[in-house]
């Protein structure tokens, strides 16, 4: 069942959502080869609590295994779930970081995609279309269309450049739960799936691979998910809404890029 939000209830997401933008700028600050990825989820942690809210992540379940962490970090051929461990990054890494806050009662989702050092041209076209795949997603996220709509924007601008869409791995509502109805695909046909409308708020977020959409689990522990021929993927999301007839944009890439330009 999907529970639509009254103008306040997005408002709270809002407030989750840029406290997000800057968790993420955050771990920004620290993007670099030879840092860990616990120490990244210890800066994540250490902000969300002095800012008086908690890691959506850090604890959740789904019936199994606890997460035991606030990020999910996501290395090369891991497409999402990576948990944080000792691993240093190296040059040439990419690494998608996946945070969520909660706040006010509300949970807002959000990530990124960086590039460590020198990733080569085809990394960085790797990123740069699936971070415009979510552009596409946005723009079709519009009141009176539907789900069908969004899914079909992101599959075909991947599919035209080469790339894979991961379709085991969808977006999904967010709100009081972080994870609520309705499942987002990151494919389908124009005018086919749930309509979207007043109060719909959405975690939209498109991974994409570099070569096969196929996908493997983690021998290592129940979260990772991976390609299935070890080629890199990318990760970007934004927490969304409907609200006031308008699409609204709750996180924002923004403090992340001013310092990374910076």
């Amino acid at each position: 069942m999907i529970y639509y939000k009254t103008v306040e209830q997005i408002d709270y997401m809002k407030q989750s959502g840029i406290l997000l933008s800057n968790v993420h700028a955050e771990v920004a600050k620290h993007m670099k080869a030879g840092v860990s990825l616990k120490f990244l989820d210890s800066v994540a942690q250490e902000f969300i609590e002095k800012h008086h809210a908690k890691p959506s992540f850090l604890g959740y379940s789904t019936g199994g295994e606890e997460y035991p962490a606030s990020l999910c970090t996501s290395v090369n051929e891991v497409i999402v779930h990576g948990i944080p461990n000792d691993y240093e990054l190296k040059d040439g890494d990419i690494l998608s970081v996946d945070c969520g806050v909660f706040l006010n009662g509300f949970h807002a989702d959000c990530a990124y995609t960086y590039g460590v050092g020198n990733i080569g041209k085809k990394k960085q076209q790797l990123l740069d279309v699936t971070k415009t795949c979510l552009s596409k997603g946005i723009a079709a996220f519009k009141k009176g269309n539907r789900l069908g709509d969004v899914g079909f924007a992101i599959e075909s601008y991947a599919l035209s450049f080469g790339f894979g869409v991961a379709k085991q791995l969808t977006g999904h509502g967010v709100g009081k739960d972080l994870h609520e109805d309705p499942v987002v695909l990151n494919y389908g046909k124009r005018g086919k799936g749930k309509k979207i409308a007043e109060g719909l708020t959405i975690a939209l977020e498109p991974m994409i691979t570099m070569g096969t959409r196929d996908v493997k689990y983690s021998k290592e522990d129940d979260w990772a998910v991976c390609t299935k021929d070890n080629q890199p993927a990318a990760h970007y999301e934004h927490t969304l809404a409907i609200c006031n007839g308008k699409t609204e944009i709750l996180t924002s890439f923004e403090p992340i890029e001013k310092v990374l330009n910076s």
